[in-house]
C-alpha cells in the first residue's frame, strides 16, 4: 500500500495509468501493421502471433506497389482530399470572419445551426445530394466529391476559426484602416496572419476527415476509377473470403499520411484547438 501511495504522490500512477489506455487504443493500430507483415497462414494461427515470424512485404509489393487501382484510388484520395480542404478553408475563412465582426442580428441562429448540421450523419445527406448532383451532371466527377466533402467539413470548421478572429483585437483592424487599408486589406494583412494557426488547424483536421470518408465516396461515385481509396479497399473484401494480409497492407499505407501530418503539426493542432475553445 506504501509503494501505491508512493507513485501516486510522485505522479507516476497517473503516467501508468495514461500509457496503459494509450496501449488499448493503439493496439488495433499495431494489430494492423503485424497482420500487413504476416503470411496468410499465419494470421489464423492459433494461439495468434503477437509478432510477425516471418515478416513479409508481399502483400505491399502486390497491392502497394504494384496494383495500379490502388495508385488510382489513392490519387484519387489525395485529390479529393486537398480540393476539398482548400474549398473550405476559402468559403469557411470569410465565413467566420464574418460572424465574429460583423454585429448580425441572427449570428446566434447561425451558429445553431451550423451545431445543429454537425448532428446529422453523412448517409443523411448523401440521398438528398446524390439526387441533386445527378440533375446537374457531378455524379462521378472530382468537383461532386470535393463539395459533399465540404458541405461536411465547412460547419465544423467556420465553429473553429470564429473564436480565432474573436480573439484577434478589432483596434489592429482599425490602425491599419487609418493608415490607408481598406476593409479588405487590413483582413488579408493583418487579421490573415494572426489567425495563421487557426487557418492550419482547420486545414489538418479537414484534410483528415476527408481522407478518411466513406459514405460520399461510395453513394456518389458509380466507376472505380473515381473511387478514393476509402472504398477501394472493400474490393479486398471477396464472396469467398477475404485477403487479410492485402487488405491490411493498403490501411497501413492510408493511415500513414495521417499519422504523419498530425505527428508533424502537433504543435500546431493543439495549440489551435486550445485556442479556438479558449478565446470568446
Amino acid at each position: 500500500m506504501s509503494t501505491l501511495g508512493s507513485l501516486h504522490r510522485r505522479g507516476y500512477g497517473k503516467t501508468l495509468a495514461g500509457i496503459l489506455i494509450m496501449a488499448v487504443y493503439l493496439f488495433p493500430v499495431y494489430w494492423m501493421v503485424v497482420t500487413s507483415l504476416k503470411p496468410y497462414k499465419e494470421i489464423f494461427a492459433v494461439p495468434p502471433k503477437i509478432f510477425p515470424d516471418p515478416a513479409t512485404f508481399g502483400p505491399y509489393i502486390s497491392t502497394v506497389i504494384n496494383d495500379p487501382d490502388v495508385h488510382r484510388a489513392i490519387a484519387n484520395s489525395v485529390i479529393i482530399s486537398v480540393g476539398a480542404m482548400l474549398l473550405t478553408l476559402v468559403l469557411g475563412v470569410p465565413a467566420a470572419y464574418a460572424l465574429a465582426r460583423l454585429r448580425l442580428r441572427f449570428t446566434g441562429v447561425v451558429l445553431l445551426a451550423l451545431l445543429a448540421s454537425q448532428m446529422l450523419p453523412a448517409i443523411n445527406l448523401s440521398v438528398p445530394l446524390f439526387v441533386l448532383f445527378k440533375y446537374i451532371g457531378l455524379i462521378n466527377t472530382y468537383p461532386g466529391l470535393i463539395l459533399a466533402d465540404t458541405t461536411f467539413v465547412l460547419p465544423f470548421s467556420i465553429i473553429i476559426l470564429r473564436p480565432f478572429f474573436l480573439g484577434i483585437p478589432g483596434e489592429l483592424e482599425d490602425a491599419a484602416m487609418v493608415d490607408g487599408c481598406s476593409r479588405l486589406g487590413a483582413f488579408w494583412r493583418v487579421v490573415l496572419p494572426l489567425a495563421i494557426p487557426g487557418l492550419l488547424t482547420v486545414g489538418a483536421l479537414a484534410l483528415v476527415l476527408v481522407w478518411g470518408e466513406f459514405v460520399f465516396g461510395l453513394t456518389l461515385t458509380i466507376s472505380n476509377n473515381m473511387q478514393p481509396i476509402t472504398v477501394a479497399l472493400n474490393r479486398f473484401i471477396g464472396q469467398y473470403g477475404t485477403q487479410w494480409n492485402k487488405l491490411m497492407a493498403v490501411s497501413t499505407t492510408v493511415a500513414l499520411p495521417v499519422v504523419l501530418l498530425f505527428a508533424g503539426a502537433q504543435r500546431y493542432i493543439v495549440s489551435g484547438l486550445t485556442a479556438g475553445a479558449t478565446k470568446e
